[in-house]
């Protein structure tokens, strides 16, 4: 067993632990549960945790050069130690998505696009769902509904910071900062790829007035330099006393 065998084994199981979890702790939160359905939601939590723990202890087993593996891989341990992080497990499914354009530029620049806006609207849904289970039972706090907590999560990753709710317990500060360091990088990269884009549109059927790349200089060149070793180079073309080229005589 090798760890790329391992991954290809528990990919879609712990996509599918990941959507339980994310299901059972909205359920938990929104919902306030007490006695036998908050029990339920515990458990399923709990599994959900196993499930990724022993996965990483696998991985990690499995992997030639652990200290390296472990360096490499400080995310997933993250998302085993903080449990508001392990629905980003569902960002793998974005990876899966083909998307079909003509060039290869488009077919990335699509693909980053969807996993980047994919990643900002479950940023923004995890951490109202966290943010509201940490301020709910303060005195002093102005975020005590759902409905609450995602307008705060939408104002604080666009940067907008309106202050109307704001968090007022040290674990949902945790949470503000870990949005709004999340935020500026996911939405920085949708906005720099939404502009690539527009520039590209802007530029289509101008193509003889933008500059060749050096990559496109040196594919002529290597071509001129085949068909040279090919064919030989052409014969020089005598000249005329004024240094012009002279044609060559007919017959």
């Amino acid at each position: 067993m090798t760890e790329e065998r391992w991954q290809q084994l528990t990919n879609w199981p712990l996509i599918v632990a990941a959507l339980l979890f994310i299901v059972a702790y909205s359920w938990q939160v929104i919902a306030e549960l007490h006695g036998t359905p908050r029990l339920v939601t515990e458990s399923v939590i709990l599994v959900t945790w196993l499930i990724f723990l022993v996965d990483y202890l696998v991985r990690l087993a499995l992997a030639p050069h652990k200290a390296k593996w472990f360096v490499r891989h400080l995310f997933d341990l993250v998302i085993v130690v903080v449990p508001a992080l392990r629905p980003l497990r569902l960002l793998r499914v974005f990876t899966l998505v083909h998307v079909l354009q003509r060039t290869a530029g488009a077919a990335l620049r699509s693909r980053i696009m969807i996993y980047g806006a994919s990643a900002a609207f479950m940023l923004i849904y995890l951490a109202a769902l966290t943010v509201l289970e940490a301020e709910r039972l303060s005195p002093d706090a102005n975020i005590t509904s759902f409905g609450d907590a995602i307008w705060w999560a939408f104002v604080t990753i666009t940067t907008v910071g309106y202050g109307d709710y704001t968090p007022v317990t040290v674990p949902g500060r945790f949470v503000a900062v870990g949005l709004m360091v999340g935020g500026v990088a996911v939405v920085g990269t949708v906005t720099a790829t939404l502009s690539s884009w527009v520039l590209e549109r802007a530029a289509a059927g101008h193509e003889e007035e933008q500059p060749a790349t050096k990559a496109q200089v040196n594919a002529v060149a290597t071509q001129l330099h085949t068909l040279v070793e090919r064919y030989g180079a052409p014969a020089a073309r005598p000249r005329t006393r004024d240094g012009e080229a002279s044609d060559p005589p007919i017959g």
